[in-house]
């Protein structure tokens, strides 16, 4: 193995490039970065035939990903994923050359994320004592990720998706009498009241010092006007600042949080609510494509000069009958009205597991391997769609995660593996 730069840190722009020579008495992998090592090994491994123990006997490999953005989001809320679970993912991650974990930490249900600065949110927004991160398990996240090359890139969602921020900080959320969120008393945060943004700006400013990562996930989606529209105080004082509508009003939020990220000098991503709303955002703004009609989004948001990241064709979460990976695999995310030019913004795509219906029980199963086929989308060649082809290297690859712990599902009909998954004890990565 020879590394032209060992010291080159991981980042979405890193080189992750390798040749692979396969000889008859020998095996090269020469890469720029440490990173394409990791992602040369695993050809290698996939390359190995495990019903005879044979490698090709001579094969030249030279290989780079499509896309720089290839993701993975994982939902630690709705119901929480414990660490070794998490290192799981990681791993399974790297064995398909995705190279983002969308770390979906806090939402409605709960707030795991341990807060150095804002403990209260921890100790009244999680589900107990033993459903929380700590600083030291984050830590752990990020360092085990790193070793695999993938970035952790954090999303704490607002000024929606917010009901669990307000257990620890009273007056932090808007009040309206059952018109709040699940039927609740209580919404979005109150963007009205000057203290919040500086109870943001703080605890902002601690996650882009716990997270090194180059960006930040903002969220910004659904947002119930509803309930902004039932506080008498803040309609009131929306005459007041000559705020008309409440997609003014989320604007006027946005704003005030993309002040405080841009003077954390981070990057950051909102999802497309955001841009379909034609809210004024930054021109270094990363949209995350997420809903129907998503070329038509995507061509609109690139035309207007932004970076963006799809997700909508590729919703794990969605369960369906028989071979489902294949609509993962047929998508093309480049098959939209743009120029050569503007096409470049794209910069990749993610897919989501979210986690109404998952936890540490199924979380491995159901990702993988219909992951596997977004995961080659977005690494191979837009030419690499041979279905058939692709039915039997995945089955293979499949495989090759059960023999080293992850329990993948089973994406033909009939099959059997030499490596069948045995049990959560065994985990080789």
């Amino acid at each position: 193995i020879t590394v032209q730069d060992p010291a080159s840190p991981l980042s979405l722009e890193v080189d992750e490039s390798y040749n692979l020579t396969i000889g008859v008495d020998s095996v090269v992998i020469a890469t720029v970065t440490r990173f394409g090592v990791i992602r040369g090994l695993e050809t290698l491994y996939q390359s190995y035939n495990a019903t005879d123990g044979t490698v090709p006997d001579i094969s030249v490999i030279r290989d780079w990903p499509r896309f720089r953005f290839r993701g993975l989001l994982i939902d630690t809320s709705r119901h929480f994923l414990h660490l070794s679970s998490i290192f799981k993912v990681i791993g399974a991650m790297a064995m398909n050359k995705l190279n983002v974990l969308h770390w979906h930490i806090v939402d409605d249900p709960s707030f795991p994320y341990t807060s150095l600065t804002f403990p209260q949110l921890t100790e009244k927004g999680a589900y107990d004592a033993t459903h929380r991160y700590s600083l030291a398990d984050v830590r752990r996240v990020i360092e085990f990720a790193e070793l695999h090359g993938v970035v952790v890139v954090p999303e704490f969602d607002t000024p929606g998706h917010t009901l669990s921020w307000g257990k620890g900080l009273p007056g932090f959320l808007t009040l309206c009498p059952d018109k709040g969120t699940f039927g609740g008393d209580y919404g979005p945060i109150d963007p009205s009241k000057e203290e919040n943004y500086q109870i943001l700006a703080k605890l902002f400013a601690e996650i882009v010092a716990v997270f090194p990562s180059e960006m930040i996930h903002l969220g910004g989606d659904e947002v119930p006007f509803n309930c902004w529209q039932a506080n008498a105080d803040l309609v009131k004082w929306m005459k007041e600042k000559g705020i008309v509508g409440f997609d003014k009003l989320e604007n006027y939020y946005e704003n005030k949080l993309l002040d405080i990220i841009q003077g954390l000098n981070h990057s950051y991503v909102v999802w497309e609510e955001i841009f379909n709303n034609k809210l004024q955002i930054r021109p270094d703004t990363i949209v995350h494509v997420w809903k129907g009609g998503w070329q038509d989004t995507l061509s609109k948001v690139v035309k207007g000069g932004y970076r963006a990241i799809i997700s909508s064709p590729w919703y794990l979460n969605y369960i369906t009958f028989s071979r489902d990976w294949k609509k993962y695999y047929e998508v093309e995310p480049l098959n939209i009205t743009a120029s050569a030019e503007q096409k470049e913004l794209v910069m990749g795509g993610e897919a989501c597991m979210w986690g109404e219906f998952v936890d540490d029980s199924n979380v491995l199963s159901r990702t993988f391997p219909r992951s596997s086929a977004v995961a080659e989308r977005l690494w191979s060649h837009e030419k690499q769609r041979d279905e058939p082809d692709m039915e039997f290297r995945l089955d293979k690859h499949r495989c090759g995660m059960c023999a080293r712990g992850i329990p993948a599902e089973t994406v033909i009909l009939r099959s059997f593996c030499p490596y069948e998954f045995s049990g959560y004890d065994d985990l080789h990565i």
